[in-house]
């Protein structure tokens, strides 16, 4: 499987993988991947066993080389390689909930630079440029939406925690949490509210969410209007460094292309867009932004465009008014 699409805040992205679903008649899937855009490169294997278990437990193994490149995303001069090792579990508990949990290992490898934002090369200098984690990791879906591509009422809920246990040199929790609703008005108009809460923080020796864990926002599908990534606290240098918190709220009203109420592959939106990320939360510091939208499922993948001018923002922020993202397998 191959694909290809274009973001206004990652570039040109593609994909391909080799799949193979019923390894040696088993029912077991293998999967070889690449994912590729100008801020990350990610290689993969996995293997997964969805009928583990006679109750539907599923297990699986994941290993993966991931490499980040931030100067291209604007957050100042560094990189990343991360390598890891992981086993999942999934169980379905009903037909709307579902609950993973796993254990992995980590470990990074942090580049720095002469131009490197101090932040960073303060970072190095107290934790090393080499840091690993063992990896606990824990989440639940609920999802009862009426459609994945079209949906007009139901909820989604997505919890996942994720903590580096004592015994690596990172330890840590990080915690994330979303929840999702769409309210039918009529038959062809729609109402979407979404909430997205993070917080993380470092414990034992690790004395700060390590920075390359830290939360950010803007761009096409978190705060639109702003730049991808570049919402939140800068550095002396003007670098946004992200949060160990984050907020974000979008309220959506959702109607279909003029002449097209029938069509399920596409529809337009206005929407007012609201977010916060940092240390300490100041709601002078809250940044928000309206606009309007459009979503088409198209052969070749999704397309999602959006217009948006902010109204509440710092002087540093850096807008976005034209934002798009569109691509898929094929």
């Amino acid at each position: 499987r191959l694909g290809a699409g274009f973001g206004s805040g990652e570039g040109m992205i593609l994909s391909g993988s080799v799949s193979q679903q019923n390894i040696f008649g088993s029912g077991k899937h293998v999967t070889l991947g690449l994912n590729t855009s100008k801020i990350n490169t990610t290689y993969s294997l996995s293997y997964t066993d969805p009928y583990y278990t006679v109750d539907g437990v599923s297990r699986g193994f994941d290993l993966y080389l991931r490499e980040i490149d931030a100067a291209e995303s604007g957050l100042g001069n560094y990189r990343t390689q991360s390598v890891g090792a992981a086993v999942r579990f999934g169980v379905p508990v009903t037909e709307i909930d579902t609950i993973n949990y796993g254990l992995g290992y980590e470990k990074t490898n942090i580049a720095t630079f002469a131009d490197s934002p101090l932040i960073y090369l303060d970072y190095v200098r107290t934790f090393g440029s080499r840091n690993d984690a063992i990896l606990a990791t824990a989440g639940w879906t609920r999802d009862n939406r009426d459609s994945l591509i079209y949906p007009t009422k139901g909820t989604l809920q997505k919890a996942s925690l994720e903590v580096g246990l004592p015994g690596a040199s990172l330890t840590y929790g990080r915690l994330q949490y979303q929840y999702q609703q769409y309210f039918p008005i009529t038959r062809d108009y729609t109402l979407m509210l979404n909430y997205e809460f993070g917080y993380g923080d470092g414990y034992g020796d690790t004395t700060t969410l390590p920075f390359f864990k830290n939360f950010y926002l803007g761009g096409v599908n978190s705060l639109r209007g702003f730049k991808t990534f570049t919402v939140g606290p800068k550095d002396i240098q003007g670098n946004p460094r992200g949060g160990n918190k984050k907020l974000l709220g979008n309220v959506e009203f959702l109607f279909p292309f003029p002449g097209l109420a029938g069509d399920r592959s596409a529809r337009l939106s206005a929407f007012v867009d609201t977010g916060w990320t940092g240390q300490k939360l100041e709601f002078d510091e809250l940044r928000a932004s309206a606009g309007i939208g459009a979503l088409w499922v198209s052969p070749l993948g999704p397309l999602k465009i959006s217009i948006a001018v902010p109204f509440a923002r710092q002087d540093d922020d850096k807008k976005q008014i034209f934002q798009f993202t569109f691509g898929g397998a094929f």
